[in-house]
């Protein structure tokens, strides 16, 4: 089998010739890594390391962002941020919002700022090999928290739920759009959807069930939609222990549930497995916390071969990092033995 049909395989909840690699990691740790020696591009880091997945992407081509203050950095929705990484929110635009004609007549960002012209091309560049993943990344849930504040808008979810239900709708709006051109222009050439939400910390989903389902589900369901319209897979990457929102995503019609975190509250791999590994597709799970950071090689290949003896019976998972971004600090070493552990013992 290719990349491509191993992941399809695996999509369909069947067994491939070996459980497909997926890898996601921080710039930094990319760039880290490209230091190794007979490593001189991207594409050969990615052969390295054994990845069955492949990304396409669109870019932003709108105004010029102004920034303010000490902020370094702004969302398509005007947001500041300033700090490591992303950083963390200057600014909370409509934090004072009290009615829903603010929320309307905010400056909200026009689809025609994102460039889908080089997505075809890109797709078209691996030669049907990999799986390809493409659509807006999509991370309406943390802007919305951007945008109210995330104190302010648990309250407005209380006292002012129009207002909030604007807000997402303006949100996902803008990203349904972009990703219904970028499918458009290049559907037949992608087989999956990845957006990424977070709507788990450490310790549990940070919205019950009755809230996820009033205020997030109608919103990500409209997005799978979407997907599935163009016979899409579609994968969420959402970090935390968030197996008590599992029945709400598998309603929402989600396919695949990238990142799984063992390190998290009710994140234990077999009861996931056992309970929706029907229903669900599983990637990530080997613990980049504190097992890829902190480990050796040899604890790398102990831990790697407990989740494939859990998590590949019958197909539905693919294996990587439990976190979409392998960060800096984790040697390199570990990784490459992760991997290589996967392929040696990740045969079906």
């Amino acid at each position: 089998m290719n990349s491509k049909e191993r992941v399809l395989t695996t999509f369909a909840h069947q067994e491939p010739d070996r459980v497909p690699l997926w890898c996601g990691a921080s710039p930094e740790f990319w760039e880290k890594s490209k230091q190794e020696p007979g490593i001189e591009s991207d594409e050969q880091l990615r052969q390295r390391f054994g990845d069955d997945f492949r990304s396409v992407y669109t870019v932003y081509n709108g105004p010029k962002q102004e920034l303010h203050g000490d902020a370094t950095s702004a969302t398509v929705f005007g947001v500041e941020r300033h700090g490591l990484g992303y950083g963390q929110p200057t600014s909370i635009p409509l934090a004072h919002a009290e009615t829903v004609k603010e929320v309307h007549d905010y400056p909200w960002p026009d689809p025609d700022w994102m460039d889908i012209s080089d997505v075809r091309r890109q797709a078209a560049s691996y030669t049907n090999d990999y799986a390809i993943m493409g659509g807006e990344w999509s991370p309406f849930w943390h802007d919305v928290i951007d945008l109210l504040g995330m104190e302010n808008m648990y309250m407005q979810m209380y006292d002012n739920p129009e207002v909030v239900d604007a807000v997402f709708q303006h949100v996902v709006d803008f990203y349904y759009e972009v990703t219904r051109r970028t499918f458009e222009t290049a559907a037949d050439l992608i087989d999956i959807f990845f957006l990424g939400n977070d709507f788990g910390s450490q310790e549990g989903p940070l919205l019950g069930q009755g809230f996820f389902r009033r205020y997030v589900q109608p919103h990500l369901k409209r997005l799978v939609d979407l997907g599935h319209q163009y016979d899409l897979k579609v994968q969420l990457h959402c970090c935390g222990g968030i197996v008590p929102l599992y029945p709400c995503l598998i309603e929402a019609g989600i396919d695949a549930h990238h990142s799984v975190q063992p390190s998290c509250r009710d994140m234990d791999l077999s009861f996931p497995k056992k309970t929706y590994g029907d229903k669900l597709v599983f990637n990530g799970a080997i613990d980049s916390h504190h097992v890829l950071i902190d480990g050796n090689p040899e604890l790398i290949r102990e831990k790697t071969r407990e989740v494939l003896d859990i998590m590949m019976p019958g197909g539905g998972f693919a294996a990587g990092a439990s976190h979409d971004y392998i960060l800096e600090e984790t040697p390199v070493e570990n990784v490459t033995t992760m991997f290589d552990t996967i392929r040696e013992y990740g045969q079906y």
